[in-house]
């Protein structure tokens, strides 16, 4: 910072400014009491107007230090709340396990194209190892943001479909569990309950 310059330049003057009183040399006289009192009236409020100037610049130098460091301060925070609630819009709603599935196999690659069956044209999704996905599973991952395609192609030709970086955030949760079917979560009531009534 600027401020700081000046003040070390402003001590730099006030050390110049300082009057020499060292050793004395042959040859040279000495200067008298006189001499020197009147050179030290002269030099001291020089320095003091230094010292003074230098005391201001170091102050407005703390100044700038203060309103930079908050400034950095506000920036992280702003920055940790604009991370958290990305990743909060990204896993705000769990992945389906067929989701999460769909997801972690379209990360090799894959491609959205539209194919004839029985003469109307019906889009299809699958990975560059021939998997087949939903189109409707496609879609959801799409409208979160979680995986694009390449648009500048037509369908006809197929469009790359790519993971974004929300949806590789998305695969770092844990797989959704799916639930037991309805038939075999009630089994064993059904059982209890025929149980109790021999």
């Amino acid at each position: 910072m600027s401020a700081s310059s000046l003040a070390g330049n402003d001590i730099a003057n006030a050390l110049f400014a300082n009057p020499y009183e060292g050793a004395q040399f042959s040859g040279y006289e000495a200067d008298d009491e006189a001499v020197r009192t009147a050179r030290h009236a002269e030099a001291i409020p020089r320095m003091t107007g230094h010292l003074d100037d230098a005391a201001h610049q170091l102050d407005l130098s703390a100044t700038g230090c203060h309103y930079l460091a908050h400034g950095i301060t506000e920036d992280l925070a702003s920055m940790q709340d604009h991370t958290a609630a990305s990743a909060q819009q990204t896993t705000g709603l769990a992945l389906t396990a067929a989701q999460y599935d769909a997801l972690k196999s379209l990360l090799g690659g894959g491609r959205l194209y539209e194919s004839s069956q029985r003469g109307l044209g019906v889009t299809r999704v699958a990975t560059d190892d021939d998997t087949r996905v939903s189109i409707a599973t496609y879609r959801a991952l799409a409208k979160r943001g979680l995986v694009t395609a390449d648009t500048s192609t037509s369908l006809y030709h197929s469009q790359k479909i790519t993971v974004t970086e929300d949806g590789h955030r998305a695969l770092t949760q844990p797989r959704h569990r799916a639930a037991l079917p309805t038939a075999a979560a009630t089994a064993p009531k059904a059982a209890v309950a025929q149980g109790a009534r021999r």
